[in-house]
């Protein structure tokens, strides 16, 4: 027989656990169940009476046991582990996470698809989240990320119509559909970069455990001396990086559509710890006006000849949730969760996210999602109070600030690690979508690529472009051009030469 893995075996492993004891089944109240197979009936045929508390109990849970699922990144996996620093960057930053060499600090990571639905398979083309939250004293960091380091818009008032034309298609209920696709990515000529990403190799990767993580947002770190750097994070994984083609992610698709949930679970439960070391880029604010691009623009990259990368530390996944749904499907995660010595940017993408993370969480889970175990910080004292799902009350603190009772006061280390920021300007709605789209993608297409790499990223754009109208065909293969010529003539052959509408510039 073949063997099976730690997947398949995980009820098997709960049984040998067990041993011989068997516990007695109780509802939700902790009451013993006298009869778990068997409703109250009045005799045989009776009809079943409302008294019968067990089956309330077990039918109002189960009327109740799902959430809405998350809008993006509905579908992922989740484990446990720690950072550990590796190096010294207290120079740049007072967060008491890198403190010291050799300081561990425990941390949950989940990793995710963005587009599609909780039953979506794993090995579809996306862009991937990467996720991470640190348990640390100051409270929860949130470091939320992708498998690219840009982003296809710049701008967060454009976040939700980005998501929706990677969505089903309302009235046919179709996903993707091509023409919205590719209609707003030809408008809106700053996803070039991230359509080149997400069309390589990388679109597809073989593993969560082989794909490097990115914050992607500029950040903002403010040392003990209240001097502050901008800053991008990185995530390289040590085990090296591998990806699918569109053929073999395909195939997977079909046999095994859980197939990188159960690649992470498996390699963890059997000790083959998969880890990543951290990165961070530093960059001065007298810097940022001498740059010949925005370095708060989510489309581009700091390029590393110029900002490189500097090494953090190291962190390690180890041990597997024991509760899909309570340790990874209620994981919570918001960019706002920020410590003293972290800091916002101007960055656009992010200032929106600082609304928009948590606000999602407090619809999905409640106001008090914070509390629930797998989100919770170490220690919390506020002043807020109650609300659906409240877990604890503080111990009868007071209620209200300013008091006299002894009630929670502020931090001065935190007070003296919140910077000033200098504010100039005319409030005003500024599109900057017109801003040098093509430098970096043009970059990435002829220093990056491999030939071979041409190859199969303009195999994957026309197996998508080819489905779209010919008007929005034109459109988008006229901004390929932008980058390189060659490559937008490669794409229009492609499509010309088989059964789709034609393209002709």
């Amino acid at each position: 027989m073949p063997l099976r893995d730690a997947s398949s075996n995980q009820l098997l492993d709960y049984s040998r656990k067990q041993g011989d004891q068997r516990e007695s089944i109780t509802t939700s109240g902790g009451n013993p169940v006298p009869e778990k197979d068997a409703s109250l009936t009045v005799g045989y045929h009776g009809p079943i009476l409302l008294q019968d508390w067990v089956l309330i109990d077990e039918l109002a849970h189960f009327s109740r046991e799902r959430i809405p699922e998350r809008v993006v990144h509905a579908k992922g996996a989740g484990a446990f582990g720690y950072f550990e620093v590796t190096h010294d960057i207290t120079k740049y930053t007072a967060a008491k996470v890198f403190s010291e060499i050799g300081k561990k600090t425990p941390i949950v990571v989940r990793f995710s698809q963005v587009a599609g639905e909780m039953g979506s398979a794993d090995t579809l083309r996306d862009f991937r989240g990467f996720a991470l939250k640190f348990y640390t004293e100051d409270g929860i960091w949130d470091l939320v990320g992708n498998n690219f380091p840009v982003f296809f818009i710049r701008d967060c008032a454009l976040f939700p119509n980005f998501i929706h034309v990677l969505k089903r298609n309302p009235s046919t209920h179709i996903r993707p559909d091509y023409d919205m696709f590719w209609d707003f990515i030809s408008l809106r000529e700053e996803s070039m970069h991230a359509v080149l990403m997400m069309f390589a190799d990388r679109g597809i990767p073989a593993s969560y455990r082989q794909m490097h993580g990115y914050g992607v947002n500029t950040f903002a770190f403010v040392n003990n001396q209240g001097k502050f750097f901008y800053c991008k994070f990185h995530y390289l994984t040590d085990q090296g990086i591998a990806n699918l083609t569109s053929d073999l992610g395909n195939k997977i698709n079909g046999t095994d559509p859980d197939y990188l949930i159960r690649d992470l679970y498996n390699a963890i439960e059997t000790g083959n710890y998969p880890s990543w070391t951290m990165y961070v880029q530093i960059m001065t604010p007298e810097q940022v006006s001498k740059l010949s691009y925005d370095p708060f623009d989510d489309s581009k990259v700091w390029l590393h000849a110029e900002f490189p990368l500097i090494p953090i530390g190291r962190f390690v996944l180890n041990k597997n949730p024991k509760s899909y749904f309570a340790e990874v499907e209620q994981l919570a995660f918001d960019v706002a969760h920020l410590i003293p010595g972290i800091e916002p940017s101007p960055d656009r993408m992010l200032q929106g996210r600082l609304f928009n993370y948590g606000d999602t969480h407090r619809y999905r889970l409640g106001i008090n999602n914070t509390q629930l175990p797998v989100n919770s910080p170490f220690r919390v004292n506020n002043y807020q109070r109650d609300g659906q799902g409240a877990l604890q009350s503080q111990n009868g603190a007071p209620v209200y600030h300013p008091n006299s009772f002894k009630g929670p006061e502020e931090e001065s280390r935190a007070k003296a690690l919140s910077p000033i920021w200098p504010l100039v300007g005319d409030a005003q709605r500024i599109d900057s979508g017109h801003d040098d789209n093509y430098t970096q993608a043009r970059l990435l297409y002829k220093r990056v690529l491999k030939p071979a790499e041409r190859g199969r990223l303009v195999d994957n754009i026309v197996s998508w472009l080819k489905n779209a109208n010919g008007v929005i065909q034109e459109r988008q293969i006229a901004n390929f051009a932008k980058v390189d010529e060659d490559f937008a003539k490669r794409i229009k052959e492609e499509i010309n030469a088989g059964s789709h509408p034609q393209v002709n510039l």
